[in-house]
């Protein structure tokens, strides 16, 4: 594996830029932290980074497969075709817990800091920046993908924000997201309850088998559920109820047998009930496809850059979050680069970036923007994503995504190496 140059020094153009357009990075940043947007709902937030590309010589095209916030940034020419993928949806509650706010502006900083460095060079190359809506519901990515966005790509370049510094060699979970929807008759509780049908207590029925079900299924399925709020009063018979499901494993196949049986204990529940169930298909998406020579690569150049050091409030800032949150992390709060591990590592958590893996090669990153042990969708990464830790997890992230794609451009085969593996790997 081919190392960086010597031109790849603190000094290079992509270090420089990164330094230069630091400040208004971290305004990008605070800006959509400052103003959190559900999926599908990321308005001001799409058009932020939309805005901020758009200044720095990106075109930008509106309504990517058909969504109002998702957009496509293009700048350059022939190849290779670079796919950049940001996020920037936040969640219900607690905002941006999983960084997204850093996620997507790292991302169009890194297009922007490679930009420059081709600009510099006269390499050729397109660079494309997707801004991909609805991620915290597994959805964005996965429309993109069914409607051959990626398809043109060579490479597809992300990161996300995690505790530690790292190549994400991970196999993120295959998913099913369903909603059930349980029809019954109405009636007053009190007065006639035998003449209702409760699809209450058909969606309760199903949980309760879903429940049982977990002794049952191997050790790495996930079977979570909400219930989605059908705003009836206690004292009427509840005609619907409506539940949301994410059914997970490291295998497609295991996810879609689990898949199967929670169907079956919603089908049973309404026959126990004398009720009816409408099952939807929300979203589905494979396991990660994780390439070994994008991290290899990837991996190289994230060792020639520097990680972040911490100011001695910073570090205060952490250890304050540790005690409130109760933190694990041995008093250890920040370490720098992780070895890149020799197998693949299966993470029960997914995104829908993998369903991207499956049509173009994927690199993921990972970087601190977090202190060790706080955990994603969290009221202490939410703290951290909004303040000096998490920007300089950001900006640390940005320059190893630009520093390995510009490596990549300069490794002769490497992109038909990785292809070749994508190809092979189931």
């Amino acid at each position: 594996m081919n190392t960086l140059t010597t031109e790849h020094t603190p000094d290079n153009i992509i270090a420089s830029w990164l330094d230069d357009h630091q400040e208004e990075l971290v305004n990008t940043a605070d800006y959509i932290f400052h103003h959190p947007e559900l999926a599908y709902q990321e308005t001001l937030s799409s058009k932020c980074l939309a805005d901020y590309l758009e200044n720095q010589g990106f075109k930008i095209t509106w309504k990517t497969a058909g969504i109002d916030t998702a957009f496509t940034a293009v700048w350059g020419g022939g190849k290779p075709i670079l796919g950049f993928l940001a996020e920037y949806d936040a969640l219900a509650g607690v905002g941006h817990a999983c960084g997204h706010n850093l996620l997507g502006t790292a991302v169009a900083a890194a297009a922007c800091a490679l930009k420059a460095d081709i600009e510099t060079t006269g390499a050729a190359g397109t660079i494309c920046v997707y801004g991909c809506p609805a991620e915290e519901i597994m959805s964005g990515k996965i429309v993109m993908n069914d409607q051959g966005v990626f398809d043109d790509l060579d490479v597809a370049i992300t990161w996300h924000p995690f505790d530690r510094n790292r190549v994400s060699n991970d196999i993120w979970q295959a998913q099913d997201i369903k909603n059930y929807t349980f029809h019954g008759l109405s009636s007053h509780a009190a007065k006639a309850p035998e003449k209702g049908r409760s699809a209450l207590d058909a969606a309760e029925l199903m949980n309760v088998g879903v429940n049982y079900l977990r002794e049952h299924v191997p050790g790495d399925v996930r079977m979570h559920y909400a219930y989605i709020d059908n705003g009836l009063p206690a004292n009427v018979v509840p005609d619907i109820a409506k539940t949301n499901y994410f059914i997970r494993s490291y295998l497609r196949s295991r996810t879609e047998d689990a898949s199967e049986r929670v169907d079956n204990c919603a089908r049973g529940a309404a026959l126990m009930t004398d009720t009816t169930v409408d099952i939807e298909l929300v979203a589905s998406c494979s396991e990660m496809k994780v390439n070994r020579v994008l991290t290899e690569l990837y991996y190289d150049a994230m060792t020639r850059v520097p990680t972040p050091a911490y100011t001695p409030e910073e570090l205060d800032f952490a250890k304050q979050i540790t005690k409130e949150a109760g933190l694990i992390n041995d008093g250890t709060l920040f370490s720098g680069l992780e070895p890149l591990e020799d197998e693949p590592v299966p993470i029960a958590i997914g995104t829908d970036a993998s369903q991207v893996s499956h049509t173009v090669p994927l690199i993921t990153l990972s970087a601190a923007t977090m202190c060790k042990g706080t955990p994603l969708h969290h009221w202490a990464a939410a703290r951290q994503a909004g303040m000096t830790i998490g920007q300089k997890g950001m900006l640390y992230v940005a320059r190893c995504m630009a520093e390995g794609t510009k490596l990549l451009m300069e490794t002769p085969g490497s992109i038909e190496k990785a292809w070749e593996l994508h190809k092979l790997t189931p």
